[in-house]
């Protein structure tokens, strides 16, 4: 490979490094080029792409993509998974194909979006539900609230409009003016409560003189006097 040729190659890793969602490294010691090509195979369904490369190129092409922790990865033999569609599939279908193939294809690390992940994590990746899965489960959690709310606002609205209906037509009945709404019923006022501290009304007592008996007293004695 002339300099041309590993300039173009480095140019390539690191459009391939930019344009993918995770990048998974593995140990690629032992593999055939018919398992190569089958798992190339295996990864198509994920849009995923299996690629074996110098580490010194990939080391350039890192420095290119500005990903500064997957060269830590490069050291032995070192094959790049391209991940541009679900990074769970793929880390699947690389775990599955090395169940397989013992001791092939160990995992060293990669990138998932601009983060570091190590072997363990890949394959904490690797046993989580597919991407569609994982939406639909997503979707049902969220929609069961918004259900709940379209439900409650549906009853606010339709309660509503029975309200307005009721008031139309006992405009058009005559029961209540054009124009005015409905009065509200008057509310309703407490029986007044006998003031406790309030002296009761003077009803008078025997001992007390009445104005008219005063007044005959008077007379008689005015009477009794004329006649001395």
């Amino acid at each position: 490979m002339n300099r041309d040729q590993k300039a173009a190659a480095i140019t390539e890793i690191a459009t391939q490094i930019q344009e993918s969602d995770a990048v998974y490294a593995v140990d690629y010691r032992g593999i055939s080029v018919t398992q190569a090509a089958e798992l190339r195979t295996r990864l198509r369904d994920a849009d995923a792409s299996f690629r074996i490369v110098k580490n010194t190129l990939t080391e350039r092409a890192a420095d290119e993509a500005g990903t500064e922790g997957l060269k830590t990865l490069l050291t032995g033999p070192t094959a790049l998974t391209f991940v541009r569609g679900d990074a769970a599939v793929a880390a699947k279908a690389l775990r599955d194909y090395a169940r397989t193939t013992p001791d092939l294809l160990a995992f060293k690390g990669g990138l998932l979006g601009s983060e570091t992940v190590d072997a363990d994590q890949i394959r904490a990746i690797a046993q989580l539900p597919a991407r569609e899965v994982l939406y639909g489960q997503l979707v049902g959690v969220v929609a069961s609230p918004i259900t709940g709310l379209a439900r409650t606002l549906g009853a606010l609205v339709g309660g509503l409009a029975v309200a307005l209906g009721g008031v139309l037509e006992k405009k058009e009945s005559g029961e209540v003016p054009a124009g005015e709404a409905p009065a509200a019923p008057a509310a309703e006022t407490p029986a007044e409560t006998p003031d406790q501290d309030a002296e009761p009304p003077d009803s008078g007592t025997a001992e007390e003189v009445q104005p008219d008996q005063a007044e005959g007293e008077d007379t008689d004695d005015k009477t009794e006097t004329q006649e001395d």
